[in-house]
């Protein structure tokens, strides 16, 4: 069977839970939700997988820190023997508007420190990623409190349906490929 890894990227603790650096964890939450599946703990993380049309769809949540990510997906594309383009990367974007989903078949870090450890741990940054846009509404100077601040009420007026969304480019991703998910959600 075809296997995919999606990987939301945030950090582990209650502390972290409602941050903006956390809507990776966000998405895969709401999809494992979606599907009746539940988040098991394991190494360097937890997993959840569910079956869609022939293919397993593995969701990992990192319990490294947002800094060592690479090693999470490391271990699991070895431990489950997925290819890196079955690998879709869910993080947190300052450069879009909240809400706002790009999906990318390759690309920089862009400063973000959880993109930054995979690229270094996989040694290439040709693997997919999902932006969430968070924004950018804050002070010179104030990035990482912006970050790990918490959304705000009208951040949660359309989060879910923008978190619903990232869920359809995902299935999309693992069914129809990168390309065709793409066009087809990348204008919207």
């Amino acid at each position: 069977m075809e296997k995919f890894l999606i990987v939301g990227l945030g950090n582990i603790g209650p502390e972290y839970k409602n941050t903006r650096h956390n809507i990776g964890f966000k998405v895969v939450e709401a999809l494992a939700k979606l599907q009746n599946t539940s988040f098991v703990s394991g190494r360097y993380g937890s997993t959840a997988s569910f079956t869609l049309k022939g293919k397993q769809i593995i969701l990992l949540k990192p319990s490294t820190f947002m800094n060592l990510s690479g090693l999470a997906v490391r271990y699991w594309m070895q431990e489950e023997k997925i290819t890196l383009d079955h690998v879709l990367v869910i993080v947190d974007d300052l450069a879009l508007p909240f809400g706002t989903l790009r999906l990318k078949g390759k690309g920089s870090d862009a400063g973000h420190n959880g993109l930054k450890h995979i690229a270094a741990i996989l040694n290439t940054q040709d693997y997919a990623r999902l932006k969430f846009g968070i924004g950018n509404d804050f002070p010179k100077g104030r990035q990482v409190d912006y970050v790990l601040g918490e959304f705000t009420d009208e951040d949660y007026k359309t989060m879910d349906e923008r978190i619903e969304m990232a869920g359809d480019i995902i299935k999309s991703f693992c069914l129809a490929g990168i390309n065709i998910t793409m066009n087809q959600y990348n204008k919207k």
